[in-house]
């Protein structure tokens, strides 16, 4: 599984549409202003959000794009899986055939990161979002729910 800069620039595109997209659609350009890339490439990004059903995009002089369903029931996985190939298939060894013990080590890792990414909701950034910018605090970052579950299990 890969965690390149195109996850970032969707995961962040994708809390900007949350926040922005309450009253009406959210053109690309309104979401570019918040971050360091060309419209194109937030383009590209999009058009695999729309296509895995994150996001709807309305046409029209009011169009852009929307939440295709509850920030509760997107993960940060899925947006992950939806521009990336999280697909990783380790060459094999050529005298043997099958994968290396590091293979498999890389392979048991992305599936924990997966697993945790798959535990967070985009509703959970949105809320801490929201409430930074209404009290001026520090956003508190999902991870340490995720890991105050780990440890109480």
């Amino acid at each position: 599984m890969r965690l390149s800069a195109k996850s970032r620039h969707a995961v962040a595109a994708m809390i900007d549409l949350g926040l922005k997209s309450a009253a009406r659609p959210v053109a690309l350009v309104d979401i570019l202003d918040d971050h360091d890339i060309s419209l194109s490439y937030l383009e590209q990004i999009f058009s695999r959000l729309k296509d895995a059903g994150l996001v709807e995009g309305i046409r029209g002089p009011r169009g852009g794009y929307r939440l295709s369903r509850p920030p509760e029931e997107i993960s940060v996985a899925g947006i992950v899986q939806a521009v990336e190939d999280v697909s990783y298939r380790g060459r094999k060894s050529r005298l043997t055939g099958q994968q290396s013990e590091a293979h498999e080590l890389w392979n048991d890792l992305s599936a924990t990161i997966l697993d945790y990414l798959a535990s967070i909701t985009l509703a959970e950034y949105l809320e801490t979002a929201e409430s930074a910018e209404c009290n001026g605090a520090k956003m508190r970052r999902p991870y340490q729910d995720y890991l105050s579950r780990k440890r109480a299990a």
